[in-house]
C-alpha cells in the first residue's frame, strides 16, 4: 500500500486461497521516510542523551501543530503522564477522575503521587469519558479529569467542559496516545487541557519504539516541567547563563527521551502526512467492506462525530455478547489473524484499592467485553486487508 494513499473505498472479495498462508499481525512497525537516515546521523554526532539536536526538531514540530507552550519528549506516555501528575502538587485527599477503560498508567501515574482515584464510565459510542459520569464524581477535591480520545476519537468536550465549568480547580490532563493529529471543531486534540500527553509506542500511528510527550499548554507551567524533566535541578537556567552552577531544587526524575529515538521519531513525523493517509486508507477500507454486515452479522463499526477529524489510530469491531467476542477472536487467531481484545476495566482490577468512591461502570463493564481490534498498520495492503474482512465475517457468522 505504499504507492497508494487514496482514501477510495475497497471491494470486498473472498480471501485469497494459499495453504499455510502467513499470519497477519496485529501491528507492524513501518519504515516511511529518513529514519535510518537520522539515527545514523545522530548516532555520528556524538549526541544521544535528552535535549539534544533531534529532540529540539521533533518538539518544534510538535509545538507548531498543538500551538503549545512546550513540548518535552519522555521516555514513554507512561513518563509523561507522571510528570504532569507531579506539576500538579497533589496534596493528600485530592482526587483525579479517570475513565476505567483505558491502560494502567492513565491512573497509576496519579495513584504514584498520591491522589486518590475515581472512576468514571464512557460513552457508548464514543468509547470516551462519559461527562455525566465525571459530573456525578468531581467534588471540591478533585484536582484534574483524564480523559482518553479513544481510538483517536475526540470526547465529548464541549459536554466536559460545562460539567467542569463550576469546578475551576479540576484542571484537564489529556491522555492522547491515541490522538496525535485528531481535531475535535478545528482544534487538535491535545490543546485543550492544562497539560496533554502522547505516545510514540511501536503500536502507535507514529513511532521510535518507545517514547512518549508531555504537551505543556500554559507558560506558567514551562520552567518547573523543564525543572522536573531535568531530574529536579536547574539545569536549564544554567545553561541560559541565568546562574553560574546548578543544584536540586525541586523532586523530578530522568524522564528524557533519548536523542537516537528523537531522531528515528523525526523521520516518522516528517512523513506525517503520508501516513495518515495509509491509514486513511486502511480505516475506510475496513468500515466500507463491513458496515454492510452490521445489522444482519450482529457487531458494529466505530462511529464518529461530524464534528472532528480522527487520527486513524484503530479499527475496532463491537459484537453483540462476550461469549461471542471469544469465539471470533479464537477463530481468527486459528486462520493466522491476529485480532486482540483491549483494556480490562480499571474499576474492577487493582485500581479498586487506590478509590474513596466506588462506582458502577456499565458500559465499560459491557464494551470491554465485547471489542475487538482488527489489525491495523500503515502497510497493511489490500490482499491481508481483505483476508481479515472475509476471516471476521466468517467467524462472525458462525458465532
Amino acid at each position: 500500500m505504499r504507492g497508494d494513499v487514496s482514501s477510495a473505498q475497497l471491494v470486498l472479495m473472498p480471501a485469497p486461497t494459499v495453504e499455510n498462508p502467513e499470519p497477519i499481525r496485529f501491528n507492524k512497525p513501518c519504515l516511511e521516510g529518513d529514519e535510518l537516515e537520522h539515527l545514523a546521523a545522530a548516532v555520528k554526532s556524538g549526541i544521544s542523551s535528552a535535549k539534544g539536536p533531534y529532540s529540539e526538531r521533533v518538539g518544534a514540530i510538535l509545538r507548531d501543530e498543538l500551538g503549545a507552550q512546550e513540548v518535552l519528549l519522555t521516555t514513554s506516555c507512561t513518563a509523561a503522564l507522571e510528570l504532569a501528575a507531579m506539576l500538579l502538587r497533589l496534596e493528600p485527599g485530592d482526587n483525579v477522575i479517570v475513565p476505567s477503560f483505558t491502560f494502567v498508567t492513565t491512573a497509576s501515574a496519579f495513584a504514584r503521587e498520591g491522589a486518590t482515584l475515581r472512576f468514571a464510565d464512557i460513552e457508548p459510542d464514543r468509547l470516551g469519558i462519559d461527562p455525566d459520569s465525571v459530573a456525578a464524581l468531581v467534588d471540591e477535591r478533585t484536582r484534574a479529569v483524564v480523559p482518553v480520545h479513544y481510538a483517536g476519537i475526540p470526547v465529548d468536550l464541549d459536554r466536559l467542559a460545562k460539567v467542569l465549568a463550576d469546578w475551576p480547580q479540576a484542571e484537564i490532563v489529556e491522555d492522547n496516545a491515541h490522538g496525535l493529529f485528531s481535531r475535535h471543531r478545528d482544534q487538535p486534540l491535545g490543546s485543550f487541557g492544562r497539560f496533554s500527553t502522547l505516545s510514540f509506542h511501536e503500536t502507535k500511528n507514529f513511532v521510535c519504539g518507545e517514547g512518549g510527550a508531555l504537551v505543556v499548554n500554559r507558560p506558567e507551567d514551562v520552567e518547573r516541567a523543564h525543572v522536573l524533566y531535568d531530574k529536579g535541578t536547574n539545569r536549564r537556567a544554567y545553561l541560559a547563563g541565568q546562574v553560574d552552577k546548578y543544584s536540586w531544587v525541586d523532586q523530578g526524575s530522568s524522564f528524557g527521551l533519548s536523542d537516537l529515538l528523537a531522531a528515528y521519531l523525526l523521520g516518522q513525523l516528517e512523513r506525517r502526512e503520508l501516513i495518515l493517509a495509509k491509514r486513511r486508507a486502511v480505516f475506510e477500507g475496513y468500515l466500507a467492506a463491513l458496515t454492510p454486515h452490521q445489522e444482519q452479522l450482529g457487531f458494529r463499526v466505530p462511529r464518529i462525530p461530524d464534528d472532528c477529524v480522527q487520527g486513524y489510530h484503530m479499527f475496532y469491531v463491537v459484537l453483540t455478547s462476550n461469549e461471542r467476542r471469544n469465539k471470533v477472536l479464537d477463530a481468527m487467531r486459528e486462520r493466522g489473524v491476529m485480532a486482540t481484545f483491549h483494556y480490562v476495566p480499571l474499576h474492577s482490577a487493582a485500581g479498586a484499592q487506590f478509590t474513596d468512591l466506588p462506582t458502577p461502570c456499565p458500559v465499560t463493564d459491557d464494551v470491554s467485553g465485547r471489542l475487538i481490534r482488527l489489525p491495523f498498520f500503515n502497510d497493511l495492503g489490500r490482499r491481508d486487508l481483505e483476508r481479515v474482512v472475509s476471516v471476521f465475517l466468517e467467524a462472525a457468522e458462525r458465532s
